[in-house]
């Protein structure tokens, strides 16, 4: 059992649609919290990738911003200080 705490103005919109659709408020209550869980999980199933990755992107940042253009370069610096020893 729960108790909830409305206001004045959520209150009578409760009583008027429960009093509409000839429903006990609880039965309201219950029924906008189903919609509402399933709102958030169809929510989180329609991230895009950016949102699903997000908080890995850039969390091991070797700070430099030339890598994509320079990485043959660095190949040939390697092999070279590689064959160099």
């Amino acid at each position: 059992m729960i108790s909830v705490r409305l206001d004045e103005k959520i209150e009578n919109q409760l009583d008027l649609i429960s009093n509409q659709k000839h429903i006990p408020k609880s039965k309201v209550i219950k029924d906008a919290l189903v919609y509402y869980f399933d709102m958030l999980k169809k929510e989180s199933e329609h991230k895009s990738a950016y949102e699903l990755g997000s908080e890995f992107f850039g969390k091991y940042s070797s700070g430099r911003d030339d890598l994509s253009t320079t990485y043959k370069q660095k190949i040939k610096d390697k092999i070279n200080a590689k064959n160099n020893h």
